[in-house]
């Protein structure tokens, strides 16, 4: 059997999401932290989590070393 030393949940895409007291399923607010660079992110909608994500994803991709085999 052969291991994929890759994995399909990496580390440098975990995230804590902190909901602010006044959230509700219509109105989205908190903030977003990559567990791995501690980057945070605050966001006032549902539509501004996922750019959140999208964004830090971005930021990930063009922080790594070019001779990184994960990029």
């Amino acid at each position: 059997m052969v291991l994929n030393p890759e994995s399909k949940y990496p580390n440098r895409r975990a995230y804590v999401l902190k909901l602010r007291s006044d959230a509700s399923p219509e109105a989205l607010a908190g903030r977003l932290e990559n567990l791995v660079t501690g980057r945070q992110l605050e966001f006032a909608s549902a539509r501004e989590l996922v750019h959140s994500i999208a964004s830090d994803l971005q930021v990930g991709a063009t922080d790594r070393p070019a001779d990184d085999p994960a990029a």
